[in-house]
């Protein structure tokens, strides 16, 4: 059976909630929408979202784009806000091998070299 995209984005968002989170703190920019972009922190990255700091409200459904480092910019869309952070679903899922490289790279709780 051919999954549609749709149906692959499904699957792999409710495969996602249910997989550990990992504490992150990735410097990016985000813009909203009708909006500047503004400087963030993405605190938690998946293959189909990400939740980051957010001061002001941004109403669910909003369109937005996501600039992390070494990447291309992504859209994604708003689906909550709540005290200061923004979740907001990817148009389209990132790559697995790109997303591990990123976490790799970012991932607090990952034991750093000491060169």
């Amino acid at each position: 059976m051919v999954q549609t995209q749709q149906e692959r984005y499904a699957a792999a968002a409710q495969e996602d909630r249910s997989a550990p989170r990992l504490r992150i703190s990735i410097p990016a920019s985000l813009r909203p929408s009708g909006s500047k972009s503004f400087q963030t922190a993405v605190r938690n990255l998946s293959l189909s979202g990400f939740s980051a700091t957010a001061m002001t409200q941004i109403a669910p459904r909003t369109m937005c784009w996501l600039t992390l480092p070494d990447m291309d910019t992504v859209t994604a869309k708003v689906v909550w806000w709540d005290n200061g952070i923004v979740g907001c679903a990817f148009d389209q899922l990132l790559d697995p091998v790109q997303l591990e490289s990123i976490l790799d790279r970012w991932n607090l709780d990952k034991p750093q070299r000491r060169d």
